[in-house]
């Protein structure tokens, strides 16, 4: 097959039919989005009522629930207070990131395989916070959100220039191409300082694999405004992916600004994926999977895919992580292994449903 015709084939196929409103779909279709939406926010509270209450140390569920409001400060309220809570939120919080950039990154780029790593973003933050650690010094997790933002917004930014074809305008196939060029540079760079620096391999060896055990409510508090800013850029641009859905041409037809709907974009996966990166590590799959899930349920309109995609990955992050916790117990397998040996199988799966296997 042409190089040309395996880009198109990979593009999500999503008509503008209705324009800025979304493409065109059945009422069935309108009156079940709520339904399954309020049905995967009830998944969600369950995830995070699973993350509280399991974990490598089995504690009985009644003190669980007594020491979630009281807190006597006796062990199984410390490891309540201290260790899942704040894991817990950390992965809701990293989880809606990456749901969103995914969906972001898939729209911006009409191609259904895209998410954040395939475009260098990922490994641009990982890079600069390998940076961080081996020429600065810079030894705390919340320390590291500065430079990972810092080289995720970096990437971005070349993989933009890189895919621009002349007055602005930038080809999806192009980003693509640009981003695994960027991507193997990057990773390049990572490895080989890690390797030969053995005190930076040791600090970050355990970062790296992603994990979300050490995290805290500082690195709650210092990494929820940036996605938060980088879920509102999305929603705010919905409506105009709706309408560059089939080009950039056909989206200024119909009155979007194309260039700064694109800059919007990039800039909001680089906020969400840099302080994700910062907090828990690099994580693969979910923001490529859940995009895909969500498509499935609400249809091509990326205002339901962006809300399906904040709600669906963290609890898809938090399920992996309550599985990691429990497989091995009393030792605990990182939730980056997991959502790679869970999602890959299951990606398969959808590529082949969406007929995407044999490109």
């Amino acid at each position: 097959m042409p190089a040309g015709q395996t880009v198109q084939a990979a593009r999500a196929p999503t008509p503008p039919d209705g324009g800025l409103d979304g493409p065109a779909e059945p009422p069935a279709l309108r009156a079940v989005r709520p339904l399954g939406l309020a049905a995967a926010v009830a998944l969600l509270a369950a995830g995070v009522l699973f993350s509280i209450a399991l974990g490598a140390k089995q504690l009985p569920l009644a003190d669980v629930w007594h020491v979630l409001w009281h807190d006597d400060r006796s062990e199984t309220a410390v490891i309540v207070h201290d260790l899942r809570v704040p894991r817990t939120l950390v992965g809701l919080v990293v989880g809606v990131g990456l749901g969103v950039a995914g969906a972001l990154a898939q729209a911006l780029t009409r191609n259904s395989l895209a998410d954040p790593g395939l475009l260098g973003v990922n490994l641009g933050a990982s890079a600069a916070v390998v940076a961080a650690v081996s020429f600065l010094g810079v030894t705390t997790p919340a320390g590291y959100i500065w430079f990972a933002l810092a080289g995720a917004g970096a990437a971005s930014v070349a993989v933009y220039v890189l895919g621009a074809t002349g007055r602005a305008a930038v080809a999806p196939e192009r980003l693509i191409v640009a981003g695994a060029a960027l991507s193997a540079v990057l990773g390049a760079f990572t490895y080989g300082v890690a390797f030969l620096d053995h005190e930076t391999f040791d600090r970050l060896r355990f970062w790296d694999v992603a994990a979300l055990d050490r995290a805290d409510l500082g690195q709650l508090g210092a990494v929820a405004p940036f996605i938060g800013a980088g879920v509102l850029l999305a929603v705010v641009i919905a409506s105009a992916l709706n309408a560059m859905a089939m080009g950039e041409d056909a989206g200024r037809g119909l009155g979007v600004h194309v260039v700064r709907t694109r800059v919007l974009g990039v800039l909001a996966i680089a906020l969400m994926c840099g302080a994700g990166t910062a907090a828990a590590g690099p994580i693969t799959f979910v923001g490529l999977a859940v995009p895909h899930v969500a498509r499935a349920i609400c249809g091509p309109d990326q205002r339901w895919v962006i809300a399906y995609s904040a709600v669906l990955a963290p609890t898809l992050l938090l399920l992996a992580d309550v599985v990691g916790r429990l497989i091995i117990a009393p030792a605990e397998l990182e939730v980056g292994v997991v959502t790679a040996l869970v999602g890959a199988p299951v990606f398969i799966v959808l590529c082949r449903r969406a007929r995407l296997g044999r490109l």
